[in-house]
């Protein structure tokens, strides 16, 4: 029998009377099978309706795609693609442009412009900017492989040390190495272990800290230089210096006592100071007062002659009176502070009795009262042929 021919059920028996296709105008409302448009959706919305409608139109429609819709693609797309090539390199930056991967120019600060990948490409460093390199560890983490070196003594140093660093030149920061970072480590630890090398264990751990800092910057420097590695060091600093760990307590009583000679000998140097220059001032007073007394002597020995310079010409005119005079001040003068008693003998008959304090010499304003003496003496006045003004 045909295939269509429903009339013949089968062995399955009729269907039933309810079970039959139903045509498109009895199914219910939300049964879609037919392909008829499903009523209980809501609508599109108008606006993305007209938005497809212009998209529709604007690409020629069904039937294919205007050549003018792919210019304006195109245009729009080559646009942004040229947009992208603006840039701004920052105050603190320099920007390191590249054509090709090749060097080709650096710019400086401000709005600047490239042509966009993949011909040119730009790479912007600070070149301002202060970088920092810790080498040994840290005080939580130490790390033995960096900080233990040998010095010139072959002791063993346990040395932590920073360097400061900042980026000189651009083009060779971005094109010497693949890692300037890796490079400046390297080479501070060289530099630090050459120079430490050369110094005895304790002129690194007392004074010659800050000479072993400007030797290893400035090898640094030489070293970063020949490479062409575009970093200038700024500054090397030493954070910490000491023996290694098994003999801490023996370096620190030898550092003590270095300490204790340093104090010594400065107070030693203190002491000889202060007597030298007061052995100094001693002798220039010395000197300053023998050269008053010369000056002195010498103006009163002019004085004197200039003096008797003047009496000889007064004698010359009136020697008598002159030579009176002279014997007058001169017997003054001599007898001015003594205890002499002058008697006249010219017409004495008798003996002068004079008692005995007009012999004795006059006592100090201060002084105590003299004791009493023995009994008077007398003595005799001087005789009548006697010179005049003779002293007994």
């Amino acid at each position: 029998m045909p295939w269509n021919d429903n009339a013949n059920p089968g062995p399955w028996g009729s269907p039933p009377p309810d079970d039959r296709r139903d045509t498109p105008s009895k199914r219910p409302s939300g049964d879609n099978r037919g392909g008829g448009p499903r009523r209980d959706r809501p609508p599109f919305d108008p606006d993305v309706e007209r938005l497809k409608l212009r998209l529709r139109r604007f690409m020629g429609g069904p039937g294919g795609v205007r050549p003018g819709a792919i210019a304006a693609i195109a245009a729009g797309v080559a646009g942004l693609w040229l947009l992208s090539g603006f840039y701004v390199v920052q105050p603190n930056e320099a920007a390191v442009v590249t054509t090709f991967g090749a060097y080709s120019r650096q710019e400086d600060p401000g709005l600047r412009y490239h042509l966009p990948a993949p011909i040119e490409g730009v790479e912007k460093v600070a070149v301002t900017s202060l970088n920092r390199i810790d080498i040994g560890g840290t005080a939580e983490a130490d790390v033995p492989q960096e900080s233990l070196m040998l010095t010139g003594d072959e002791n063993i140093i346990n040395l932590d040390f920073s360097v400061t660093w900042r980026v000189s030149d651009a083009k060779q920061y971005v094109f010497a190495t693949r890692n300037p970072d890796e490079a400046v480590k390297a080479v501070a630890e060289s530099a630090m272990r050459e120079v430490v090398g050369k110094m005895p264990l304790q002129q690194i751990l007392t004074r010659g800290r800050g000479q072993v800092q400007i030797q290893a910057a400035e090898l640094m420097q030489k070293i970063l230089n020949s490479w062409g590695v575009g970093v200038s060091v700024v500054e090397v600093q030493i954070r910490s210096a000491n023996p290694p760990q098994e003999v801490v307590s023996a370096f620190r009583e030898v550092a003590n006592a270095g300490q204790d000679a340093e104090s010594a000998v400065n107070e030693a140097n203190a002491y000889r100071n202060r007597v030298v220059n007061e052995a100094k001032g001693d002798a220039a007073r010395i000197v300053q007062s023998g050269q008053a007394y010369r000056e002195q002597s010498v103006r009163g020995a002019l004085g004197e002659s200039a003096r008797f310079n003047q009496i000889y010409g007064e004698y010359k005119r009136a020697p008598g009176v002159t030579r009176e005079r002279l014997y007058l001040e001169t017997m003054e003068k001599v007898l001015g502070k003594s205890n002499k008693v002058i008697v006249d003998g010219k017409g004495v008959t008798a003996p002068v009795v004079l008692p005995p304090e007009v012999f004795r010499r006059p006592a100090p304003a201060a002084a105590a009262a003299p004791p009493p003496e023995a009994a008077p003496q007398q003595q005799s006045a001087p005789p009548a042929s006697s010179a005049r003004g003779s002293g007994q």
